[in-house]
């Protein structure tokens, strides 16, 4: 049996190579599937992608399946209890931020009638089709992760970094940052 090439960040880890081979770099237009990455990506500053896909799971149950409009409304007690929960980083910062991402999301909803049309409109409603031969080809950060970041801050939201941003964008399909080789890279 024909072994498939896969970018090469991924190899070795299951968890990892089916994230890989299913999620990443697949187009989402969905609100709520974009608000998951965002929030998973704004934990993720500062630490290894694979642990947050580790404890995606635990995310997922400690913060009301990603639900924004819960979140947006979360109190101290929630956010108390959110900082006990071993099974997800318990960043006082990061949980802040993602109540005041949520209500932030749900403005730009309002705005621009979904999260979706909004941020894929920095691309023109399509991905940008990258020609890396290796992995570590891939830009930390771009003049457009730059320019979205610097909207979204502006808008309120925190731990939007242009690095967290273009992550997000990576992982969203807003850009194919497959490798060229990489079996992934057409099928997206």
């Amino acid at each position: 049996m024909e072994k498939k090439h896969r970018c090469g960040w991924c190899v070795g880890d299951n968890l990892y190579e089916t994230y890989h081979d299913k999620e990443w770099g697949v187009p989402v237009y969905d609100d709520a599937t974009l608000f998951e990455f965002l929030i998973l990506e704004t934990f993720q500053a500062g630490l290894s992608w694979i642990t947050i896909l580790r404890k995606r799971e635990n995310f997922r149950k400690a913060f009301d399946n990603f639900d924004y409009k819960k979140i947006a409304q979360y109190n101290q007690d929630k956010i108390d209890a959110l900082l006990q929960d071993a099974g997800i980083i318990r960043n006082k910062l990061k949980v802040k931020a993602t109540i005041t991402n949520a209500q932030a999301f749900m403005k730009i909803q309002e705005e621009f009638g979904s999260f979706s049309k909004y941020i894929w409109a920095f691309v023109d409603g399509k991905p940008i089709k990258n020609k890396l031969k290796h992995y570590t080809d891939a830009p930390a950060n771009t003049p457009l992760s730059d320019a979205l970041s610097k909207d979204l801050k502006k808008r309120g939201f925190k731990f939007v970094g242009s690095t967290v941003v273009y992550a997000h964008m990576q992982a969203t399909g807003m850009v194919n940052d497959h490798e060229l080789g990489c079996f992934r890279y057409e099928e997206v």
